[in-house]
């Protein structure tokens, strides 16, 4: 187990933003992490952790306490079972199930990250979230003092949330399970319609694993979506915004003010999100209110690719990050009354 002092933990995140931690620790095996954990927890130290770093905002004046850095290697196959170490890196997970012939995650090729944050978020793209596989995650329960395993109910997941997000000093993951598909060297029926489209086929086909994966790499790269250090597009927390979902009054609401705005012919982008609720697109909202690719003057600005990812052009700041963000809020806000919600994880600061 490794420890530093006055660490810098911009390096650490994939927009290479924020300050100092007071201590870092990079712990390799489970006991470390827990033992890193219980330190903390018996010292009143405030607790840090760090996975992949790609869904954090750190401010500019650091962590005044413990960063717990995961760096937990583990990648288990058991016919169409699959246990990821929290530390492992997603990506690299996702290449190895393709190899190994099973779907399931093959959709959520390229997402930036550590597989121990997938559950938390609830991470999902192209039509595929990680609650559809996920059958436990083993964590570390810090009122409790015990390592617990919960079932994919005991979760909670919802849209890019679950129970860890909403307690998020409760539990640290330690090791996710999955249930994966042997559909032959076949994909899982896709989904996503732009997804389908780039394939040349219908939602619900399935296609080879291997083109499934490359097709969302492609995709995700033309966004900005895919690390590059010589990128400053990828120099971000990927989508920055929730999509909102909406009551039926309240997309009612919306779709008046579109139609004032844009038009008695404008539409919004809807999509069903259970009973009596619709979820439209935060890209979309985000760019009828005037900010388009590539907004800003400053060292924050709005991805070239993406409206919905908001980047470090390399001299920015946590605060002209947050400065960008808020503009965008207040900018939707009032052109069609939603209030976006941010997606990455802040710390000691707020939007």
């Amino acid at each position: 187990m490794q420890e530093l002092h006055d660490a810098p933990l911009a390096p650490l995140t994939t927009f290479r933003l924020g300050g100092p931690a007071t201590r870092l620790i990079t712990a390799t095996t489970d006991d470390e992490v827990i033992a890193a954990v219980r330190e903390a927890d018996d010292t009143g130290t405030p607790l840090l952790v760090i996975g992949g770093g790609s869904n954090l905002v750190i401010g500019d004046k650091g962590f005044a306490g413990t960063a717990l850095r995961i760096a937990t290697r583990g990648f288990s196959l058991d016919g169409t079972r699959l246990e990821l170490a929290a530390g492992e890196v997603w990506t690299d997970a996702v290449v190895r199930t393709v190899e190994a012939g099973l779907a399931g995650i093959e959709c959520l090729a390229g997402i930036p990250g550590s597989a121990g944050a997938t559950p938390i978020q609830n991470v999902g793209a192209y039509g595929q979230e990680v609650s559809s596989t996920i059958t436990e995650v083993i964590a570390y329960d810090r009122k409790t003092r015990e390592t617990v395993t919960l079932t994919n109910a005991e979760c909670g997941f919802s849209y890019r949330h679950s129970r860890f997000k909403s307690d998020p000093e409760r539990h640290v993951v330690l090791r996710v399970r999955f249930e994966l598909e042997d559909a032959r060297g076949l994909s899982a029926p896709i989904k996503y319609a732009e997804t389908a489209r780039a394939l040349g086929v219908e939602p619900g086909d399935r296609v080879p694993l291997a083109e499934a994966r490359e097709t969302v790499l492609k995709l995700r790269s033309g966004k900005g979506m895919v690390l590059d250090p010589e990128d400053h597009d990828t120099w971000s927390a990927g989508s920055f915004f929730t999509n909102p979902i909406l009551t039926d009054d309240e997309f009612a609401a919306f779709h008046a003010r579109v139609r004032d705005r844009l038009g008695v012919d404008a539409a919004p982008p809807a999509y069903p999100a259970g009973d009596g609720h619709t979820k439209t697109s935060a890209a979309w909202l985000i760019d009828k209110s005037g900010f388009t690719k590539g907004y800003g003057s400053g060292p924050a600005r709005i991805s070239t690719k993406h409206t919905l990812a908001l980047t470090n052009r390399g001299q920015a700041t946590t605060e002209d990050l947050l400065a960008l963000a808020r503009e965008v809020v207040a900018g939707v806000r009032d052109a069609f009354g939603i209030t976006l919600v941010n997606e990455p994880v802040t710390v000691g600061v707020q939007l």
